[in-house]
């Protein structure tokens, strides 16, 4: 099992000053994260999404990282690949770069963005774009591996040339696919390539997710392999806010994941920004006075059901409270077959002491916990 954090430079303060803050903070937890023994520090990439994720060029956030880290993994989660937004010789020029300079730590992931807010700036339709993202991800291995790369595709046109420099991994980074539905699921396990899916969902979500994945690689061919190095291996997000208060945690986990979900909603689907100074103590109550956030994440249908009894201390769709809650919910991600976990905590209205304090308890005796367990056997 590997334990990992992934950002998105998520801000409630869209000024000069937030950014400073949110990136300041960000490499705080990168370099906290390094020293307790986290695997990877996952980086998203987004254009133009105001608020939800400032996180657009994570090739240089990456590489600042490796810079001043010494051992955690240092991962694209993912690079978009609409040629006029990342051309694939500069990926793979930037990605062997970044492999050499952090000595092997790379993890690299692909997809094609999630909104037309973020196509459109590049001057594309966001439903076109899979032959060319496809196009792109079988290309860029190749230069990898090949003295030269030549290649006149329906997209992407390249005259003969020597690609430099070449990834410090031998054939190259590990490859994985953003997912987030059943058909990019197939293409990951059907490609031999790792799958980053969402998590809100919960642990029978990731069931579901982690059966489509394996019965896809299972029944693969091995001709549609993208790059030289397949690579089994399925990473859940899950959010956390890990305190010694239990209820202070949930409820710091609940509002900023109420940002996180209202702020992706407005960019994906045109709702309303969120404003949380507008927000009561009974935001999440619904007209029967019940306690429920609804939702939906690409192709999860997200319920989380807070009147529920026997989740008032572990809620099944969060690692929000003590750290024996956080152990008892990374258990059943882990039943359900993830291989990684994606720690969340950046996200909106969480303040960065609560995000210190997760990353602490976490990697102090959540990691710990189960390391121990798979050093018994």
């Amino acid at each position: 099992m590997k334990f990992s954090l992934i950002y998105e430079a998520q801000t409630l303060d869209a000024t000069r000053e937030g950014d400073r803050r949110v990136f300041d903070e960000t490499v705080e937890q990168a370099v906290l994260a390094d020293q307790l023994g986290f695997d990877t520090f996952w980086c998203v990439e987004h254009t133009a999404l105001t608020n939800y994720s400032h996180m657009s060029a994570p090739e240089t956030m990456l590489a600042f990282v490796a810079g001043k880290t010494e051992r955690i993994g240092i991962g694209h989660g993912v690079v978009c690949l609409p040629p006029a937004m990342n051309h694939p010789v500069k990926v793979a020029e930037r990605i062997a770069t970044l492999d050499l300079l952090s000595k092997g730590r790379v993890h690299f992931g692909v997809g094609k963005g999630g909104t037309q807010q973020e196509a459109g700036t590049f001057g594309y339709d966001l439903t076109t774009l899979h032959p060319q993202i496809d196009e792109a991800m079988y290309l860029i291995p190749k230069m990898f591996v090949q003295d030269e790369i030549e290649h006149h595709g329906d997209f992407i046109k390249i005259p003969k040339r020597p690609i430099h420099p070449k990834p410090y991994q031998d054939p190259h980074p590990p490859m994985y696919l953003a997912c987030t539905n059943t058909e990019s699921l197939k293409n990951a396990g059907g490609r031999g390539m790792g799958a980053l899916v969402l998590g809100f969902g919960g642990p029978d979500e990731i069931a579901k997710k982690v059966a489509v994945y394996h019965e896809a690689w299972d029944n693969r061919n091995e001709k549609n392999q993208v790059g030289f190095r397949p690579n089994r291996h399925i990473a859940a997000l899950c959010p956390a806010i890990v305190l010694d208060d239990n209820e202070k945690a949930r409820a710091i986990g609940i509002r900023g994941q109420r940002y996180f979900m209202e702020s992706l909603a407005y960019w994906y689907a045109g709702g309303e920004r969120p404003d949380p100074e507008k927000w009561k103590d009974d935001t999440f109550v619904d007209g029967n006075g019940q306690a429920v956030i609804k939702s939906r994440f690409a192709s999860e249908e997200v319920t989380v059901d807070f009147s529920d009894p026997t989740l008032a201390m572990m809620n099944p769709n969060h690692a929000y409270g003590t750290v024996e809650d956080c152990i008892g919910y990374v258990q059943r991600l882990i039943d359900a077959g993830a291989d990684e976990i994606l720690f969340i905590c950046q996200m909106g209205t969480v303040p960065q002491w609560a995000q210190l304090e997760t990353l602490k308890n976490i990697g102090e005796k959540v990691i710990p916990y189960f390391r121990n367990q798979q050093a018994l056997g």
